[in-house]
């Protein structure tokens, strides 16, 4: 009896049970997980990665996209530090098998990317000589003596105006000097 009444089905039924469980089959693929995670020694510094923080060491934060990444490291008493890191892709994300892996692929696949950093103890200079170039400058102050910039440190010279030149471009009013 039940075979009589699944051989009267015919081919839409079994056409959309075969959808319906391919259907399910897709939906429950798996997928790529990518994670970065930043640990310091000692842990407790302030990590930031593209300029957004992501919390205190070790911290960890999903990625999407494989390249250079900036990762800044911050705690009180040690030397900020600023590492460029490349995450290269592994094989599975080559394109073409990128496809399988990230939407065929029935299993979750994990890439987990560890960046170990240790702090440097800031030097900080001792409160006499501090004292010291800051009387220095003081005194330079009160007598007049102006302290060079660095060459690196000067601004780029500025082109003169001709002598009395009344026209400025763009419609501008010449401003009044006095002399």
């Amino acid at each position: 009896m039940i075979r009589q009444a699944m051989n009267g089905l015919g081919p839409r039924y079994y056409l959309s049970i075969n959808l319906l469980v391919l259907g399910i089959v897709l939906a429950c693929s798996g997928c790529v997980r990518r994670r970065l995670m930043v640990r310091t020694d000692p842990p407790g510094a302030l990590v930031s990665v593209d300029n957004q923080v992501i919390g205190n060491s070790p911290a960890a934060s999903p990625f999407v996209y494989y390249g250079t990444r900036e990762i800044r490291v911050e705690r009180d008493g040690y030397e900020t530090q600023t590492l460029r890191h490349k995450i290269n892709a592994p094989w599975y994300q080559l394109p073409g098998i990128d496809f399988i892996a990230e939407t065929l692929w029935p299993f979750e696949i994990r890439d987990e990317r560890v960046i170990d950093t240790k702090l440097v103890p800031r030097v900080s200079e001792p409160a006499d000589v501090i004292a010291g170039r800051a009387d220095q400058l003081r005194e330079q102050s009160r007598t007049g003596v102006a302290t060079p910039l660095p060459p690196t440190a000067m601004p780029p010279t500025a082109v003169p105006l001709p002598p009395n030149s009344q026209t400025l471009p763009f419609g501008g009013v010449p401003a009044q000097v006095s002399q």
